[in-house]
Order: C-alpha cells, then structure tokens, then sequence
C-alpha cells in the first residue's frame, strides 16, 4: 500500500506472534503462565526485600529496583499480548498504542543503567569490602537508581512524541505484538531520517556506555579475584557476583542480538523472537536466577513461607 494516502487514524491493529489459529490456544496458555511466574517472582522479590532486616544492602536495594522494572515492561507488554490470541483482530487505540510505547521505554531504558549500576555495587563489594558500606551510600545508592528513571523517561518523552508528532498512512497494521518503536516507523508517511538517527543514537549510547561500565567492573572484579591466594575466598566472590552476571548475559546478549544483526539478516520475525525473550522470558529467570543462587534470599522466603504458614494454621 502506498504511503501518500494520509489518513487520521484513531487505532491500529497488532499482528501477534503467530496467525496460525490451531497455536493460539498452546501460546496462549504459555505466556500466561510465564507472565504470572514473572508477576509473582518480581512483586515477591519487591517485597521481599522491602521487608525482611537481612535482605536491607545496596545489593537488595538495586535488585528490587530491577524486580520493578521487569514487572513494568512485562505488564507493559504481557496482557496487551495475551488479548491478542482469544480475539479475531487485536486492536490498540492511538493513544494507547503511544502510552505503552513510552512506558516500555522508560522501563527498559531503566533496566539497562541498572544492571549497570549493580556491576558497580559488586565491585566495590570485592574490590574495596572494608569501604563497602561508606562507597555504597544510601544517598549514592538513591542516585544510581534516580539518574536512570529520570534518563528514561526522557528518552521515553523524546522517541514518543517525535514518533506520534509525525503523520501516519492510513495502513494501521502493526507487524509485531505491541507498540515497539520499529514497527511504527515503517507506518510513517513523512522522511524518518531524524528519528530513525536519534533512536540509533540514543540505543547505541545506552548499550555502549552501560556496557562499558558492566566490562570495566568485571575486569576490575577478576583481576581482584586472580589476585586473591585463599581458595575460598575466590569462590565467595565468584558467588556474590554469579547471579548479576548471569542475568547481564542473558539480558545483553538478546538486546545485541536484537539491535546489532546485519540489516540483510533483520526482519520482523526475528525481532518478535527477541523481544518475547527480553519482554517476558527474561522478566521471569531474572527472579528465579537471584531467588535459586542466593542463600539470603531462599532464607527471607523460607522465613516469609512459614510465617504465612503459622498465620493460615
């Protein structure tokens, strides 16, 4: 369909994942399941770590500001998505469509700092212990959290208004399962040059710049460990960092993945599979991975589990 045909459009149409109808049912059950394990697993780990005296570190703080943001984006996406295989057409109002664009921006954009901010945390945790606790502030801590949010949400502003500012074609069919900023950009009808440049550079300083400080802390955090002589002592630094480093390599390697494929090999199809890891898979193991590999935090849920079991008796 041609792109000069201008017309004022009030809703688009979601694609989804798949239109096979006899996979609606199997997807369905599917990502509902993984999106009420990232619901609980996130909001659990909220108030966790809100609530027992152990679970009181900068670590725990950095990681509920992470359960948070998970949580966000993958409701931000999740029961848009879900809608889409028990109706014949998923639609998704203008406005809507723009509002969850921007908070699956601020969200993301969010996590992406940190991480990075919890790369920091555990290389002063190794590599400075005795200054630990005076390194890692609760006015610093506040910050690192702070500067993020407040980062993305103008980037989030920025994308979204300079995208809905532009006029749309009246073809309203979105080839992906929300509003992703992508997709849209191939509905525009006017010249993309200036957007399609600030989301590549916006995108390329958030990878590069929280990815940088990500590597430079873990370098920084190895060469401590190398230069340890205890066994032990070794293994409990490897513990202390195993699950952030787990959950960066998972999280990194899809967003580059996703991002820095050759243009030959890009399509909407693959940018789908990422982005159902990254907006609902990802969310879901991010839990999991701190809850399984860390003993304070099975302790705060054995703790919680039998209280809540003496309360119900």
């Amino acid at each position: 369909m041609e792109k000069h045909n201008l017309t004022v459009l009030n809703e688009f149409i979601l694609t989804g994942i798949t239109d096979r109808p006899e996979l609606q049912a199997l997807f369905f059950g599917l990502f509902l399941v993984i999106y009420m394990i990232s619901v609980v697993g996130n909001l659990g780990m909220i108030i966790l770590t809100k609530m027992d005296s152990r679970l009181q570190t900068p670590m725990y703080f950095f990681l509920r500001h992470l359960a948070f943001t998970d949580l966000g984006y993958s409701t931000t996406v999740g029961p848009k998505m879900l809608v889409n295989f028990v109706v014949s057409e998923n639609t998704i109002s203008y406005h809507f469509c723009a509002t969850q664009l921007a908070f699956f921006l601020v969200f993301i954009v969010s996590e992406i700092f940190i991480l990075s901010a919890m790369s920091y945390d555990r290389y002063v945790a190794i590599c400075n212990p005795l200054l630990y606790s005076a390194v890692m502030s609760q006015r610093l801590c506040q910050m690192l959290v702070a500067i993020p949010y407040v980062y993305s949400t103008f980037v989030s502003l920025l994308v979204t208004i300079k995208i809905f500012n532009l006029p749309f074609c009246g073809y309203n069919v979105i080839s992906h399962f929300f509003c992703d900023s992508l997709p849209l950009l191939s509905l525009l009808c006017s010249n993309t040059q200036e957007i399609e440049l600030i989301i590549l550079i916006l995108a390329a300083f958030d990878l590069i710049s929280s990815l940088l400080i990500v590597l430079v802390s873990y370098l920084l955090i190895l060469a401590a460990i190398l230069r340890m002589h205890s066994a032990e002592g070794r293994q409990k630094a490897f513990s202390t960092c195993g699950s952030h480093m787990t959950v960066v390599i998972v999280f990194y390697g899809t967003l580059i993945f996703m991002y820095v494929q050759p243009e030959s090999n890009h399509s909407f199809d693959t940018d789908k599979v990422a982005s159902i890891f990254y907006t609902l898979v990802i969310p879901m193991l991010n839990p999991l991975i701190y809850s399984l590999r860390n003993k304070d935090v099975k302790y705060a849920l054995y703790k919680a589990w039998k209280k809540l079991s003496n309360i119900c008796s």
